[in-house]
């Protein structure tokens, strides 16, 4: 048994807060260079451009890629070798929100109930996801997700007689129904099986997956690859200003379901799609 304090937690939190908000994870910031070349539309070529240049600019000078930093959205994956010391493991999770937005100056977007909407003014509570996994140490992924692209998201409860048609029909109508709010070009996370609430983690996990890696089932990185052609072909495009590059990615993650559903989730992600990771 491996005794961890949570103030590690803290502090590590409070670590990836920052870095996700001022440095894209490896390879977007490559993959949105590579789209530019293949960009049929000027005036997107020029968009990409821009983009490219404003991560450039974040990290030169340690400011936000993007104003809003997100809501935390944190995956704890716990090895159940671990007991942790000095306190709550929730409570420091929340703290190092707290610590890494104060600290680092990055904008508090979170409201203390959804109808009164007075601001917390510490971008806290944190949506926390734990996994006990094997082992003794703690995983942690902090994905700050903006609410411009999280708005455009969509869950369907198919029946277990739609086709994989009907599914990437509705991942592509529901990026078509986007247009330009979630600020193209986009990551589509899509979350296939599992339950109602289960389809849209499966989703929003699929936007924190290495983007230089396809579904290992040849069944659904087909999947990826058709819905990734369907919604480039929708002419939305970078800041929806027409083109060819509406997406830069498709990630597809399936889980077993009941005998009587299908549950279908689609978690859209701006071009700021940030996460970072830290093993403690």
């Amino acid at each position: 048994m491996r005794e961890l304090d949570v103030g590690r937690v803290k502090d590590a939190v409070s670590r990836l807060c920052i870095k996700a908000n001022l440095r894209l994870p490896e390879g977007m910031k490559e993959k949105i260079s590579s789209c530019a070349a293949c960009e049929e539309s000027e005036l997107c070529r020029s968009v990409l451009g821009d983009i490219v240049r404003n991560i450039d600019c974040a990290d030169e000078m340690g400011v936000p890629i993007c104003q809003d930093t997100g809501m935390a959205v944190i995956f704890v994956e716990v090895g159940q070798e671990v007991h942790f010391t000095g306190g709550s493991l929730t409570d420091a999770v929340n703290q190092g929100v707290a610590d890494g937005y104060i600290g680092g100056r990055l904008r508090l977007s979170v409201v203390g109930d959804p109808l009164e909407r007075k601001n917390t003014d510490s971008n806290t509570p944190a949506i926390i996801y734990t996994d006990i996994v094997p082992g003794d140490q703690v995983k942690i992924t902090v994905a700050p997700k903006g609410f411009g692209s999280e708005n455009m998201s969509a869950l369907k409860m198919f029946t277990p007689s739609a086709s994989k048609e009907d599914i990437i029909g509705f991942v592509t109508d529901t990026v078509s129904k986007a247009g330009s709010n979630p600020c193209p070009p986009i990551v589509v996370g899509v979350g296939i099986g599992g339950d109602f609430e289960y389809s849209a983690l499966l989703a929003k996990k699929a936007l924190c997956r290495d983007l230089a890696l396809r579904n290992p089932d040849p069944l659904y990185a087909e999947m990826e690859q058709t819905m990734l052609d369907r919604i480039n072909a929708l002419g939305i495009g970078s800041q929806g200003f027409g083109g060819t590059v509406t997406a830069l990615y498709v990630n597809i993650e399936q889980y077993p379901t009941h005998i009587a559903g299908l549950p279908v989730a689609v978690n859209i992600g701006c071009h700021v799609t940030r996460h970072a990771e830290e093993v403690i």
